[in-house]
């Protein structure tokens, strides 16, 4: 099964070379990844930008981060955004249906995970959670 994620013209998807190789569930992680890096195209505010995935060592887990330099999200906002059917912007101007991020919440939680953000208005947003080796 394949997942589309739209690529936005200026804005450059990196890769880091040495992501691992995981033995795992297949689709899960790979809706966490769709959602995570399809919102930071989606919702990058710039004509050129990045948007980077790259992960850490940790243990027994990997820590997978998708960083972009964006926007930014208000620190008021930092919770609201994993909730259902939330988007920061309009639904009349803004298409999105606001569960991307419900999902990946749900996804780790259910496998007793996180999901992190840090973020700041004007600074880019960087999501990370941890995945098992």
């Amino acid at each position: 099964m394949e997942y589309n994620i739209q690529p936005r013209v200026g804005i450059t998807l990196v890769v880091a070379s040495d992501l691992p190789l995981l033995y795992t569930e297949r689709l899960p992680l790979l809706q966490i990844f769709t959602n995570l890096v399809g919102n930071a195209f989606k919702h990058h505010d710039k004509e050129k930008g990045e948007v980077k995935v790259f992960h850490k060592n940790k243990g027994e887990f990997y820590e997978f981060f998708v960083e972009d330099d964006g926007p930014g999200i208000e620190v008021i906002y930092h919770e609201k955004i994993f909730e259902m059917f939330q988007t920061l912007k309009d639904k009349d101007v803004f298409e999105s249906t606001g569960i991307g991020l419900t999902i990946v919440k749900k996804i780790l939680k259910d496998r007793k995970l996180e999901v992190n953000m840090y973020s700041e208005p004007g600074k880019g947003s960087t999501f990370s959670f941890t995945w098992p080796k």
